[in-house]
This record gives structure tokens, C-alpha cells and sequence, in this order.
């Protein structure tokens, strides 16, 4: 086999229709449960027109948080090689709406999945891309806080989601990242978790909610 041949069959960074779609849906989804999670209008005495206006700033930070985080994954995969797709759980959707409801998310909207020869090493890699991404996207939304108005509260939301998703995503449990990360390397997952818990509690109990 030529080496051009052999670089056509590699896997390259593409997105099939299915994947769009669940993509879209879970970014959707995610972003009414933040923003039942930070504006309980089931709860408290909100207008519709507030709680409309957190669902737009969670489709914009958490549609950056969640893309990327799940991005990431994917092009690590297919750097090791691996044919990789996101795939929605719907059920996990719908979880996610309810525990918002009652004070909590759980926010597991899906994964990427992929597939080829690959080492425990290299799924650890590609499980510790998405909350790492999610650290250095809340570093770059850091500095939006400073401004007044609009663009501070963007900028709060975005660390505040950043950092959550990434402490939330190191669970060692289940579908989530940490478990991978733990198979891997005990001390990489022991940093990047206290890590991830130290600073999204910290943010929260300086900075707030808002």
C-alpha cells in the first residue's frame, strides 16, 4: 500500500448528520437545564422574560463549554487513529432537566464514542482532553468578568460552567471521563480532580452564582 493511500484511509475530523443533530439537541437540552438550575422559575417568583434571558446566556457559554469539551475528545481520538463520533443519550437528556428541576445537574448529555486498537494511556488522554478544556476556557472567560454589565455576566457564567463541567466530568463514574482518567493514571486523576473541586467551589464561594 502507497503512503498516500495509506494517509487517505486515516480518520479525519468530520461530522455526519446523525452527530450534527445530537450535538444540537444536547446543546439545547443543556442550556434550559442550566438555566432552570441558576433561575428556578419553577420555584421562585421570576419573569418569563428573565428566565428567557438566562437560557440565552446558557446557550452561548454553555454551547462553548459543552462543543469544545466534546471536540476535544473527538480530535484526540482521531489523532490515536480512532473512528470517533458523539452520540446524545436521551435518556440522560431528559435526567438532566429533572435533577435541574430539583437543585441539581446532572450533566451527562452523552459521549464520544470510538473505535480501533488503543491503549489504556491513550483513552486516558482522550477521556482528560474535555475537562482540561474546560479549565482553559474558564481562564479565557476570566477576564470578561471585569467588565459591567452584559458581558461580566457572560463572562461569570462562562468560568462558573467551565469549571463545573470539568469537576463534574472527573467523577470517577460511569460514562464519565474520570473513570478513564483513574484506569490510566491515579495521580494525574488525584491532581486534576482536587483540582477541578478546589476551584469550582472556590469560584462559587467568592464570586457566587452571579
Amino acid at each position: 500500500m502507497s503512503l498516500r493511500t495509506r494517509q487517505r484511509s486515516e480518520p479525519e475530523l468530520q461530522f455526519s448528520d446523525k452527530e450534527l443533530f445530537d450535538l444540537a439537541l444536547a446543546w439545547i437540552t443543556l442550556s434550559v437545564a442550566f438555566a432552570l438550575l441558576l433561575a428556578p422559575i419553577h420555584r421562585a417568583q421570576l419573569s418569563v422574560g428573565y428566565f428567557g434571558a438566562m437560557v440565552g446566556l446558557s446557550f452561548v457559554t454553555v454551547g462553548v463549554a459543552f462543543l469544545l469539551h466534546e471536540l476535544a475528545h473527538k480530535v484526540v481520538a482521531i489523532e490515536y487513529g480512532q473512528i470517533a463520533e458523539f452520540r446524545a443519550d436521551y435518556q440522560m437528556l431528559f435526567l438532566a432537566i429533572m435533577s435541574a428541576l430539583v437543585g441539581f445537574l446532572f450533566a451527562a448529555p452523552g459521549a464520544v464514542y470510538h473505535r480501533g486498537r488503543i491503549t489504556t494511556k491513550q483513552n486516558g488522554h482522550i477521556a482528560l482532553a474535555g475537562p482540561l478544556t474546560n479549565h482553559l476556557l474558564a481562564v479565557l472567560f476570566f477576564p470578561l468578568m471585569v467588565f459591567p454589565g452584559l458581558l461580566g455576566t457572560v463572562g461569570h457564567l462562562g468560568v462558573l460552567i467551565n469549571l463545573f463541567l470539568a469537576a463534574f466530568n472527573m467523577i470517577p463514574f460511569g460514562p464519565l471521563d474520570g473513570k478513564s482518567v483513574l484506569e490510566w493514571n491515579k495521580p494525574v486523576f488525584a491532581v486534576v480532580f482536587v483540582m477541578s473541586l478546589v476551584l469550582v467551589v472556590g469560584f462559587y464561594l467568592v464570586f457566587g452564582l452571579f
